[in-house]
């Protein structure tokens, strides 16, 4: 009978536990990191701006992955 009355943490309630501690500690860290948002710099031209450039090494890629020229 002494066995049946001690509390016993089961495997799912053990990892239950250590998964809202791991939550709590993670959510503590992260609150500091958190920096204030910044509005954006560019005007509407730099926005519409071409920004992929084909270089030497997206054609070797492109060459090499024998995708059609």
């Amino acid at each position: 009978m002494s066995d049946e009355t001690k509390a016993k943490v089961g495997r799912r309630d053990f990892l239950r536990k250590v998964g809202i501690g791991t939550v709590g500690a993670g959510a503590t860290l992260a609150t500091p990191l958190v920096g204030s948002a910044q509005a954006d710099s560019e005007n509407n031209d730099e926005k519409r701006k071409a920004r992929y450039k084909e270089s030497d090494h997206v054609k070797a890629f492109y060459r090499v992955n024998r995708y059609p020229a």
